[in-house]
């Protein structure tokens, strides 16, 4: 079933395409993908290994460039974009978050949610409120001068996630972000993610394995073969 593209969405996929090389072989992780994304939706993107997934999010992300077809975030094609401008895109209208976290182990987490704004050229009296009010939201209040290693895997996802939220973004793309977390750690962790989207109406795509992560988002995409497999949200974007 394919998703329906929507003129009026957040994010728009249009006729995506992504072949790798790998030796004298072509490989199609992406076949023409179509789709559209709401504000205020979370999307829960499944599919087995090799599905292309992972990839898609990648290029709704900027973090790759397709071999052809069109994303376009907020009305902005960001393929047409230079490797700068990309760089700047994804700062300040974009949060990420993994399933290793991507912390600075040298940061407290009160510097690593800050440095999204601090590589912008914010000076840390400007930013460290906000900082700190969002890791109060996360429940991280007592832990803000810890550094990685001394705080748990649901502490260091707390972190991830207050920091995709630092620059207000327009798009939260979450890549397995319990893969690394145990089940009642992950639930809480995806609890949150969900709350998120009620409460502030934040727009959240989020790439997993699991059916019970995916079960979290209000839509879920299916990908094979580099395809739309099925799409539960496609019939209300027609």
């Amino acid at each position: 079933m394919p998703s329906v593209v929507s003129s009026s969405a957040l994010l728009r996929a249009e006729a995506l395409k992504k072949s790798y090389s790998r030796g004298d072989q072509t490989v199609e992780a992406l076949k023409g993908v179509d789709l559209s994304i709401a504000p205020g939706q979370f999307v829960s993107i499944m599919g087995p290994s090799g599905s292309g997934k992972s990839t898609l999010l990648h290029l709704m992300g900027g973090l790759d460039r397709p071999t052809s077809g069109k994303v376009i975030l907020n009305g902005e094609a960001i393929e047409r974009l230079n490797d700068r401008e990309l760089s700047l895109f994804r700062r300040r209208k974009l949060g990420f978050i993994f399933q290793f976290f991507n912390l600075l182990p040298t940061l407290s987490a009160l510097e690593n949610v800050a440095l999204p704004l601090l590589l912008d050229g914010k000076p840390m009296s400007e930013i460290e409120g906000r900082a700190k009010e969002l890791l109060s939201t996360m429940g991280m209040e007592k832990r803000i001068q810890h550094k990685p290693d001394q705080l748990s895997g649901g502490e260091m996802q707390r972190v991830a996630i207050a920091r995709a939220l630092m620059s207000d973004p327009l798009l939260i793309l979450a890549d397995e972000p319990t893969g690394n977390l145990d089940s009642k750690t992950g639930e809480a962790v995806l609890t949150l993610l969900s709350d998120l989207v009620k409460k502030t109406g934040k727009t959240v795509v989020m790439v997993t394995h699991d059916p019970n992560a995916a079960s979290f988002g209000d839509r879920q995409i299916r990908v094979r073969d580099g395809l739309i497999e099925s799409d539960t949200g496609a019939a209300s974007h027609a």
